[in-house]
């Protein structure tokens, strides 16, 4: 516990009562580590077997829902930490999504329309790989959108994450914080290695030319949309296993903060036998 009263998690939580400035945000440090890679993995593996009971809970309860957004710059992750973070929780009520370019039909409909189709259903944690951040991250960055569009964005965006979550769906964001540099080493280990050939698309490059205008745009977009239905969660991603284990730690929070219990009893099946 800090002394002002916040737990760890909430030093990097952000609701709209704080401001996000992402030059403050050290991608290299390791507020959850305790500096022994095998410890910390230890203690992912435990609160890996805890997050599976608390999904099997939250699936038998069939009442709310679970959505992680996870977000972030080229290599930053997010698919290291699906396999990571969610890998010991049962496949039944656990979904993931990745989101990619729109397709011709997608294109046809409102930007939120294949994103909601892709919400979670009562007792499921969704974890969307990207979401509908792209479309005032990557499209503002590209100028697809001007200033006054991305606002409104914004707006439609906090809406429908406020219906989501009046509707009995827990949000949690994770803004996967990796350092250009970082960045580079994981680019260059996709070309230098053949067997990593297959994840290197050279638009990352052309991407990465835009390195500050993509910080801006991810500074601006988190301050905009955090909100106290909606947090985000600033994740230093530079240690895959500090990442890891800190997304690991914030879900654990919330999902015991949520206190899901097993429906009661069915009376009429007390000393039932079964011949």
């Amino acid at each position: 516990m800090a002394s002002n009263g916040k737990t760890l998690i909430d030093e990097w939580r952000y609701d709209g009562s704080n401001k996000f400035k992402i030059a403050k945000v050290d991608a290299g440090a390791k507020p959850f580590s305790t500096g022994n890679k095998a410890s910390d993995q230890e203690r992912l593996a435990e609160i890996g077997a805890r997050l599976d009971t608390l999904q099997d809970v939250l699936y038998a309860e069939h009442r709310r829902k679970v959505l992680v957004i996870l977000q972030g710059m080229d290599t930053s992750g997010k698919d290291g930490t699906v396999r990571s973070v969610f890998r010991a929780m049962d496949p039944l009520g656990l979904r993931v999504v990745g989101f990619k370019a729109p397709t011709p039909l997608e294109l046809a409909h409102d930007y939120l329309w294949r994103v909601h189709a892709q919400a979670p259903a009562r007792g499921e944690i969704v974890i969307f790989n990207r979401s509908h951040y792209e479309d005032v991250l990557i499209t503002r960055v590209h100028g697809d959108i001007d200033t006054d569009e991305c606002k409104r964005r914004y707006a439609q965006i906090n809406a429908f994450e406020q219906m989501l979550a009046e509707t009995g769906t827990t949000i949690v964001k994770c803004f996967l914080h990796i350092s250009k540099d970082e960045q580079r080493k994981r680019l260059q280990e996709r070309i230098d290695i053949p067997q990593k050939h297959w994840k290197f698309d050279p638009s990352d490059i052309t991407e990465r030319k835009l390195w500050d205008d993509y910080m801006q745009a991810y500074e601006t977009a988190i301050n905009a949309t955090a909100t106290r239905d909606a947090p985000w969660y600033a994740v230093p991603a530079d240690s895959k296993t500090h990442r890891n284990l800190m997304v690991a730690e914030i879900l654990l929070q919330v999902l015991e903060g949520m206190k899901p219990a097993y429906p009661e009893a069915n009376p009429a099946l007390e000393g039932l036998k079964i011949e």
